[in-house]
């Protein structure tokens, strides 16, 4: 169900923000960074976002063709390079927040906001047992060796 209901709140805000040349690949990339409002270098972006490095490149060399991200050296460390939003990105970036504004208000039309921060309270205890797995000694993943199965 919650996998459905993502799926469905994206295609929306798709569907709102095609208008304006903003696919969601783009769209998401310029909302973390707005959020982080800091340079995030572009593994943890990937990371945040859940994609590949390979697919985050090529979003981003779209987004700074249109002059909307940079990628500026670190100062702690010039080989690595954070993601930063331009200035020309914010226009664009208050734009996609309006659109999920609406959508949002949209969405939990008549729902009472005690039920809302219940449902918000039991997503956060849901995120925060999945975290846990991985923490979880990754020796439960690995198969044992052949002297340490189990007899059959």
């Amino acid at each position: 169900m919650m996998v459905q209901l993502a799926r469905q709140w994206r295609s929306e805000l798709d569907r709102r923000l095609s208008p304006f040349g903003l696919t969601q690949a783009r769209w998401r990339v310029l909302i973390v960074l707005d959020k982080k409002n800091r340079p995030v270098v572009q593994q943890e972006l990937a990371e945040i976002l859940g994609i590949q490095g390979p697919t985050l490149v090529r979003t981003l060399d779209g987004l700074q063709a249109q002059g909307l991200i940079i990628r500026r050296s670190l100062p702690s460390d010039g080989r690595t390079k954070g993601v930063l939003l331009t200035d020309k990105a914010m226009p664009t970036v208050k734009q996609i927040k309006s659109v999920i504004n609406n959508v949002n208000k949209a969405i939990f039309n008549g729902i009472a906001e005690e039920d809302l921060q219940q449902c918000l309270s039991v997503f956060e205890q849901i995120h925060r047992n999945l975290d846990q797995f991985s923490t979880v000694n990754t020796q439960e993943s690995v198969p044992p060796q052949n002297d340490e199965r189990e007899p059959q």
